[in-house]
This record gives C-alpha cells, sequence and structure tokens, in this order.
C-alpha cells in the first residue's frame, strides 16, 4: 500500500501563486507515476499533471505553462507550482500514484484525501 498526504492548499487571490506537496510513504516502488488531478464542485475529476520516475511530464491542456510539477526523489515527494492563478483554478486537488506509465484518465492506484485550493476574483 502507498500512502499519499497533500499539503498546501489555501485561498489565494486570482494572479497568486500556491506550491502543492504530496508526500508518499509506504510501498513506494509503486510510485512510477505521481500525479495531481482537481474536481470542482459539480464537476469531474480531471487531469491536470503527472509526472514519471524518468523524469517525464505531462500536463492537461489548461495549464499552459502556468503550472510546473516536480519531484524530490529522495523524499518521495511530488510537487505542484501553480502561478497566475484564475477563479476557474478553485477545486480539490488530489495527489495520485500508479506503478507504471503517465495516463490522463483516473486509472490511478493511490489516492490522496485532497486539499482544497479556492482563488477569489
Amino acid at each position: 500500500q502507498v500512502q499519499l498526504v497533500e499539503s498546501g492548499g489555501g485561498l489565494v487571490q486570482a494572479g497568486g501563486s500556491l506550491r502543492l506537496s504530496c508526500a508518499a510513504s509506504g510501498r513506494t516502488s509503486s510510485t512510477y507515476t505521481m500525479g495531481w488531478f482537481r474536481q470542482a464542485p459539480g464537476k469531474e475529476r480531471e487531469f491536470v499533471a503527472a509526472m514519471s520516475l524518468g523524469g517525464g511530464t505531462y500536463y492537461g491542456d489548461f495549464v499552459k505553462g502556468r503550472f510546473t510539477i516536480s519531484r524530490d526523489y529522495a523524499k518521495n515527494t511530488v510537487y505542484l507550482q501553480m502561478n497566475s492563478l484564475k477563479p476557474e483554478d478553485t477545486a480539490v486537488y488530489y495527489c495520485a500514484a500508479r506503478p507504471s506509465l503517465i495516463v490522463t484518465m483516473t486509472d490511478y492506484d493511490y489516492w490522496g484525501q485532497g486539499t482544497q485550493v479556492t482563488v477569489s476574483s
């Protein structure tokens, strides 16, 4: 089993920045890919970004250079740096992990509890 714990969410004004963190523990050999999804009220869970153990990255189309995913392999932690935030970025952000290649669907084996990000206009 893998446990994922997110942190770093909060309230920020439009145009501001936040950095989310997700620390993995347990069977970290199953975290080849770590990524982020988000879910706004009344909407489906949406792929944000993911990064593989090999360093490959993939972003959702809406990111458009505003977000950057990174990993600290020694700490088994993935980060999401979010800049130029917009009110439509408001959502619960979930960390996810899977033992193989990046996919943008919700086909991940492990999920965190989520952290709320609220962007005010």
